[in-house]
């Protein structure tokens, strides 16, 4: 899948946000068919080995948006 937007920085995001169980955008908790999986992402630590990551958002874009506009104020 292609990500409309960049991904934000894994420093930035919630264990829960990097584990795929909270929308990379809004931290709304996810369930099974109410998210949209964005595909493995790779890290690259400055130091240390790579790894795979894979973020999930939600599928309501529209109600994301408003959740991530509502954290932002």
């Amino acid at each position: 899948m292609t990500v409309a937007r960049g991904l934000p920085p894994l420093s930035g995001l919630t264990e829960q946000q990097q584990r795929g169980r909270s929308c990379l955008w809004c931290g709304a908790v996810l369930t099974v068919g109410a998210d949209t999986d964005l595909g493995e992402q790779r890290a690259r630590p400055a130091t240390g080995a790579a790894y795979s990551w894979f973020p999930r958002a939600c599928a309501d874009t529209a109600a994301c948006a408003a959740r991530e506009r509502r954290h932002a104020s």
